[in-house]
């Protein structure tokens, strides 16, 4: 690993950055995984317990599992991760490195699926965040968690959901949204702006990510682009986007963090994750490359 330096977290290793940087801000799983894989075969496991596939809804994607900390004395906070996938895929699954490294670091993780379009669309992703934050707030404590701590993080896809659930008001319960923070991973906060900015962005038409969940009638955008519709209070929140990120989503993470600190009262962190593209960012967790996990645990444990 690429040693820490000035109290930077270790970064990826040398050839793997290298890699990276040669490729630029491209949407590559399969050169992602063929550099992380064998890193993420070797990644630590032990000290954890983990509970698989519990219910939290009628869907067949309504499934979550529990990564538990051994030995848990006193009730722990408890992080809940929602992946990504462009809206039209991903799973659980592929989270494990997140759910391993945070529940060695001292955290109840819970990671949830959730409904993917076309046959899940707008706002399915933040009812579902909601459906399985009740689930945790009512399960918790049977795993050693501390339902009055719960962090909620998203990274791509997953952190449209949590935003919208967590910055609009009509998605919060009755005796309102009690959570610590937000963690907001490289997320689509403005959809009307990536219809409008298509050929800045290099976007295809039609947009084989955004438009199987937000549909194809670009005048309903403005309606689910909550960069504009924020209306819940401050909470602690950090976001995020990769130095090699897609460079729509730089500016969404600018665009969100602007708006929430202009016109909200929001004082959120904002972190460049060095050396990583959208991808590489998430795998590299549980690795040894603390690019994005270091920062997360900071914000999470300084509160």
């Amino acid at each position: 690993m690429s040693p820490g330096t000035r109290g930077r977290p270790a970064g990826p290793p040398p050839q793997i950055e290298a890699r990276l940087r040669s490729l630029g801000a491209v949407l590559d799983m399969r050169t992602a995984l063929e550099l992380y894989t064998p890193l993420l075969e070797r990644q630590p496991r032990e000290g954890v317990e983990v509970t698989p596939d519990q219910v939290y809804g009628p869907d067949g994607r309504h499934r979550l599992d529990v990564y538990v900390p051994s030995h848990a004395d006193a009730p722990r906070a408890v992080l809940m991760i929602f992946h990504g996938g462009g809206f039209i895929r991903g799973d659980k699954s592929e989270r494990e490195n997140a759910g391993l490294y945070f529940a060695r670091a001292g955290f109840v993780t819970i990671v949830p699926n959730y409904r993917l379009a076309p046959a899940g669309q707008w706002p399915s992703g933040a009812e579902d965040v909601m459906a399985a934050l009740a689930w945790a707030v009512a399960h918790a404590a049977d795993f050693g968690g501390d339902p009055a701590r719960i962090w909620l993080l998203g990274e791509s896809a997953g952190a449209a959901h949590v935003a919208t659930a967590s910055l609009l008001r009509r998605f919060h319960p009755p005796q309102g949204l009690k959570v610590k923070g937000l963690v907001l991973i490289s997320g689509v906060y403005n959809v009307q702006l990536e219809r409008l900015a298509r050929a800045q962005f290099d976007v295809p038409t039609p947009d084989p990510r955004n438009e199987p969940y937000f549909g194809s009638d670009s005048a309903r955008y403005p309606a689910m682009s909550i960069v504009d519709l924020v209306d819940a209070p401050p909470v602690p929140m950090l976001i995020s986007f990769a130095e090699l990120d897609l460079l729509q989503m730089q500016v969404q993470a600018g665009e969100l963090f602007a708006r929430l600190v202009t016109r909200h009262g929001y004082a959120p962190q904002l972190a460049v994750i060095r050396g990583h593209n959208h991808l590489s960012q998430i795998l590299s967790i549980n690795t040894g490359d603390e690019s994005l996990s270091a920062p997360i645990l900071a914000f999470l444990r300084a509160r």
